[in-house]
């Protein structure tokens, strides 16, 4: 190569460097601008995502019971910051003499239990609580022998749960069990009243929703969901949990066997429902609870073992920021040692508190309260 040539090149190479570098100087602002945007954004995601902070924990019975076992507790804010917590209580489930107790507390301090609804000398099962109004309270709850056959009462309180009217049912002569199941009904945008229901005839599954147009004076009950039994193997399914997330959009999560909690979808304020599915939550074939908070979060707390009646600890709460689809925030509310039982919780929420309650070992009903951020 001549000295002619390789002078040639290197002119052309200093040109070009200088070209590079003085648009690598006019850029570098707005590089620097794209760099601290993407860093607020990862910033921004941060602060925003859930975070669960625990306010209290306790228990609601003292160490004095009036009976040996209490199970499935239900939860509702009376007034104020006082929420009534009832649930079965007696020898053991399915007993004759359990019937369903009520106490009234703060989360801190509670009043004794007192035994609200015994109808006759059948076991009582299941109470859910549910604010119909500001000055009216449900307590619905199942009766009977054996749950194939088991009956829904419900009774009222005008008084924040001072005092309660005379049992009645919920539909006369039925027998498998209308109305909520266990978890609290819950008002659509339209105002009707839905309510996720099930039937456990020979330990075959399968769940519905009533629905009821006159503020709960009349039900009307949905086909049971469809469900493929090949892939939710073993009993099926129980005990939805429902929200709405967009005016006639109405969800539900379901109990299932299958070591998997389940889910269907319904487009038109919970007339018709799609085919249930498995969600990627781990489910041991024990109750489930969620709540939907401001801005569109759910909290759902349940045990995430996933063996068809596995152990039911630890008890967990998960939030989901999509309705649903994930659950990437999760926090222990309890862990123990094999075969201790956290169970059956129930949540509702105030804000952004969560407040729950579940079974404690069958010896106790135990309180917990955090606020999601």
């Amino acid at each position: 190569m001549s000295r002619t040539d390789t002078k040639s090149r290197t002119s052309r190479f200093h040109r070009e460097s200088s070209k590079f570098l003085t648009k690598r100087i006019k850029d570098t602002p707005a590089i620097i601008a794209m760099v601290l945007l993407s860093m607020l954004c990862v910033a921004l995601t941060r602060t925003t995502a859930p975070e669960i902070v625990k306010l209290t924990s306790g228990h609601i019975l003292g160490p004095k019971r009036p009976f040996a076992q209490g199970h499935a507790s239900t939860i509702v804010r009376a007034d104020g910051d006082n929420y009534l917590v009832a649930w079965f209580g007696g020898t053991h489930e399915k007993h004759s003499d359990v019937g369903i107790w009520m106490s009234k507390g703060n989360g801190t301090s509670w009043s004794e239990p007192k035994e609200v609804a015994k109808i006759r000398e059948d076991a009582h099962w299941n109470p859910v609580l549910f604010k119909a109004k500001d000055d009216e309270i449900i307590l619905y709850f199942k009766v009977g022998k054996e749950i194939d056959h088991w009956e829904t009462w419900y009774m009222t309180s005008k008084d924040r749960g001072a005092s309660w009217s005379k049992p009645r049912e919920l539909v006369a002569g039925d027998r498998g069990g209308r109305g909520p199941v266990r978890n609290k009904p819950i008002r659509l945008s339209n105002g009707v009243l839905i309510a996720g229901s099930s039937n456990e005839k020979n330990k075959v599954w399968n769940a519905f929703v009533d629905r009821s147009e006159d503020n709960g004076k009349t039900w009307k009950a949905s086909p049971f969901l469809e469900l493929d039994r090949k892939d939710i193997v073993g009993e099926g399914i129980i005990q939805p949990t429902l929200w709405e997330s967009t005016p006639g959009n109405v969800h539900m999560l379901l109990r299932s066997s299958s070591g998997y909690i389940c889910r269907s979808d319904s487009k038109d304020y919970g007339k018709t429902w799609s085919k249930v599915y498995k969600t990627s939550l781990p489910n041991p074939n024990s109750g489930i609870d969620l709540v939907k908070l401001p801005g569109g979060k759910l909290a759902l707390v349940y045990n995430p073992d996933n063996a068809n009646w596995g152990e039911r600890n630890p008890i967990k709460l998960a939030v989901s920021t999509d309705n649903g689809v994930t659950w990437p925030v999760q926090t222990d509310i309890e862990t123990g040692v094999p075969d201790d039982e956290f169970s059956y919780p129930a949540i509702v929420a105030s804000g952004d508190t969560v407040s729950v309650t579940y079974t404690w070992k069958r010896q106790n009903i135990a309180f917990w309260q955090a606020v999601v951020k």
